[in-house]
């Protein structure tokens, strides 16, 4: 009998959270008539959550994500894509 360990990485299912976030508050900021890359590097800069609109619960979402944790997929997608 062979043991077979499968092995994954929440890593990716995070980020692809994360991307999904990203984007609904960059759908959300665009609608209501926003810069939404000021917007979100004002909030990421800032950690203040008035930059992000409350339209389509987007403050809510981008507090979702630490912002640690976001810098840090920021810069390795940007190096590594």
């Amino acid at each position: 009998m062979q043991d077979k360990t499968m092995t994954f990485s929440l890593g990716d299912e995070r980020e692809q959270e994360m991307r999904m976030i990203l984007t609904q508050v960059y759908d959300a900021l665009r609608e209501k008539g926003y810069n939404p890359i000021n917007q979100i590097v004002g909030y990421i800069l800032s950690e203040d959550p008035t930059y992000i609109t409350t339209h389509m619960g987007a403050r809510s979402l981008i507090r979702k994500i630490d912002r640690d944790e976001l810098l840090q997929a920021l810069v390795k997608n940007y190096l590594i894509c």
